[in-house]
Formats: C-alpha cells, sequence, structure tokens
C-alpha cells in the first residue's frame, strides 16, 4: 500500500490517495478540491480510482468530489448519519465560507461495515461528535487509520457547529480509537500524521 497526501481546499484539507501499487487501483479519501496538478498526477501514475470515502459531511472535505466524478465514475460513501450535512449548505458550513455546496449522490454507510476497494478492507468505525456521522476507515491488515476530523496529532475534532457534541466525540476516541493498536499510523483531515500509541501518551483531551 502506498499513500500520498495532498493539501487542498480553502481550510487545508488533507486529502489522501491510497493506492494498490500491484493492480494501480486507488481510492481518494476527503477530496476537499481537485487541482489540476493532482488530476494530472493520477493520470500520468496511472491510478485507477475505485472509490471516494468522505470521513463526514462538511464542505472542506468533499468541494472536489464533482470534478473527481467527471473523469471517474466512482460510488462516494459517506456515513448515513451525515446525509442532512451532505444536503444543507448551513449544516455542512459551506454557506458560511463559499456560496454554498451540496451533494446528493452519495452512497451511506454505516459503523461495523467493511467496503471491500482496490484489494483493501476498509473497516466503518462511527465516530460522532465533529458531526453526527462522522466516521474513521481502519485497514487493520495495513495498521493504518484515516480519522478525518475526529482524531489529531494531540487534538482532536471542533465541536461548535450544529449536531456536534464533546461528549460524544471524546467517547468516539476513547473507546473506539484509542482501543487500536498502539502502532496503528493515523492520517488525519489536517495537520500531520500520528500514532494510536503517542495519541494514548501525549493527547491532553483524551
Amino acid at each position: 500500500m502506498k499513500i500520498e497526501r495532498f493539501v487542498t481546499g480553502i481550510i487545508s484539507t488533507n486529502c489522501y490517495l491510497v493506492v494498490n501499487e500491484e493492480t494501480r487501483q486507488t481510492v481518494v479519501i476527503d477530496p476537499a478540491d481537485c487541482p489540476k496538478y493532482l488530476m494530472n498526477h493520477i493520470k500520468e501514475e496511472g491510478y485507477q480510482i475505485e472509490a471516494i470515502l468522505l470521513t463526514h459531511g462538511h464542505f472542506d472535505h468533499m468541494m472536489g468530489i464533482d470534478k473527481f466524478l467527471k473523469e471517474f465514475h466512482v460510488p462516494v460513501y459517506v456515513h448515513e448519519d451525515d446525509e442532512d450535512a451532505m444536503n444543507d449548505p448551513r449544516l455542512n458550513q459551506s454557506a458560511t465560507y463559499t456560496a454554498g455546496y451540496t451533494f446528493s449522490g452519495a452512497q451511506y454507510i454505516r459503523g461495523g461495515q467493511t467496503l471491500p476497494i482496490a484489494g483493501y478492507r476498509f473497516q466503518v468505525i462511527h465516530t460522532p461528535g465533529h458531526t453526527k456521522g462522522g466516521c474513521c476507515y481502519y485497514i487493520a491488515e495495513e495498521n493504518v487509520l484515516f480519522s478525518g476530523d475526529t482524531l489529531f496529532q494531540m487534538s482532536v475534532g471542533r465541536t461548535d457547529f450544529p449536531n456536534s457534541s464533546t461528549s460524544d466525540l471524546i467517547h468516539s476516541v476513547r473507546d473506539k480509537l484509542l482501543v487500536l493498536p498502539e502502532e496503528t499510523h493515523v492520517y488525519p483531515g489536517h495537520m500531520g500524521e500520528t500514532t494510536i500509541g503517542y495519541e494514548k501518551t501525549h493527547n491532553p483531551y483524551v
């Protein structure tokens, strides 16, 4: 597995390409935008986009969807509890920062599901708090977690938005993420990478 990070969008969101190096099949996680250099890179490398996974329904994690779908006709997955955010510019914050954005074509998933894509098993961990439908994607075989805006390096996601909950977020991190193996490598929605073991020791919020 190769994981490539691209910082895109007006909130500097981490967009990840999860690449199966044998087949070139690739999963896109949280496309805040799809700048020309990113699309050119995908084509030059011969990556075959198989799906788009969203960790939650805030605008800064999904505004690149339409550009991707013009080139690649693939499913977009997001947790079912963020369906309202996907379709409401106020709830997804796009009305505050942009002219407004919604996306109604997603396929809705639940915690506990496993998505077999690109030769990997993406386990869906429902982690409400930052949003109602916030979720993380865990690939146990690779010791990898994509944590979105639930868990950051020495921090956690904001809870001052509509449908956010501080208590839910702390519960999600403590009871669903910090129980993963300490060597699990965490790829968050913003800022740098970390590990579960590091956060268990150093994260002041949990």
